[in-house]
């Protein structure tokens, strides 16, 4: 007699790993959670929420950007993490403490669902921007300009890590201001030395 009980149902996950796979041709790690593994097809800019959607107001067109929690990821041309502490002190912020940070070779992130899957959890990394085909995803990847046969299709990275940076420090200031309007003494001036 046949059981009544229909068989349980997969783990959305493995589904998840095999659509990047199939798909984009990403390499991925683990089960549940599913990571994307960085540094072979793409690396990846990390900062605050916040201060990466004042970017992506600022530089227009990009490659995927995914949020998870309250931090920005957005996918830019691998290799490129291997570039951004030379890039910042090019652009005049080497030295200065910004929330941005590049996770490239050996590093991974966690995977969004794929376009059009189920959301996970409340605070589980979501596409903002979601990748393409594997024909676009690629090309599309935030790089130096001049390098390689990429040409002119993709976003400058340059112009990408100046707006996070900017916006990584306005958001670090706005902070600085509101932790020193909010502990001043009662009824007192505020001075500046």
């Amino acid at each position: 007699m046949a059981s009544l009980v229909p068989p349980p149902r997969s783990s959305p996950e493995p589904d998840r790993a095999q659509w990047y796979a199939r798909e984009l041709d990403w390499a991925t790690t683990g089960t549940a959670p599913v990571r994307l593994l960085t540094g072979l097809r793409f690396d990846v800019l990390e900062l605050p929420a916040a201060a990466g959607h004042a970017a992506l107001r600022r530089v227009g067109r990009t490659g995927p950007v995914a949020l998870a929690g309250q931090r920005m990821r957005l996918l830019v041309a691998a290799g490129s993490a291997d570039e951004l502490p030379g890039l910042l002190d090019w652009l005049e912020w080497g030295g200065i403490t910004l929330d941005l940070s590049a996770l490239g070779a050996g590093g991974h992130i966690t995977a969004p669902a794929p376009p059009g899957g189920a959301a996970g959890p409340p605070g589980a990394a979501v596409w903002l921007r979601p990748p393409g085909s594997r024909q676009e995803v690629e090309p599309s990847l935030p790089a130096l300009g001049g390098l390689g046969s990429r040409g002119g299709d993709a976003p400058d990275l340059v112009r990408l890590v100046d707006a996070a940076a900017t916006e990584c420090h306005r958001a670090r200031l706005a902070h600085a201001r509101t932790h020193l309007w909010a502990h001043r003494p009662t009824g007192q001036p505020f001075a500046f030395s």
